[in-house]
């Protein structure tokens, strides 16, 4: 069981943004930008990968209606899912990351030295 889905049951609490019967968005404890949101859907899907198109349809206009929620869907954000360990997925429940709020920088590739890639 992840910590997703003990949020996802009551069990470890969260400052949520919004629910539905389906999908969960809450703030992340770690933020990485003014607004940092994390949206899961409430059946277990360990990535991207593993998600259906039938969810992921429902989980777009969520998404939508969070960023509209909170101001971004006309200033912009960024929306970002990590998948597998290669990705950087840390937490093996299918999430994306809603960031916004300010200008974002696009430099977490900045420490890696394209030669390593080929």
């Amino acid at each position: 069981m992840t910590i997703f889905s003990k949020i996802i049951k009551g069990e470890i609490p969260c400052n949520k943004v919004l629910e539905n019967d389906e999908f969960l968005a809450f703030h992340d404890i770690n933020p990485k930008a003014p607004i940092h949101i994390l949206i899961i859907p409430k059946v277990e899907v360990q990535n991207f990968q593993q998600v259906t198109p039938e969810i992921m349809a429902k989980m777009t206009s969520f998404i939508q209606e969070v960023a509209t929620l909170l101001g971004l869907d006309e200033s912009g954000y960024r929306l970002i899912t990590n998948n597998g360990d290669n990705g950087g997925q840390e937490v093996m429940h299918l999430h994306f990351h809603l960031l916004g709020g300010a200008k974002l920088a696009w430099g977490h590739l900045a420490d890696s030295d394209s030669k390593n890639f080929f």
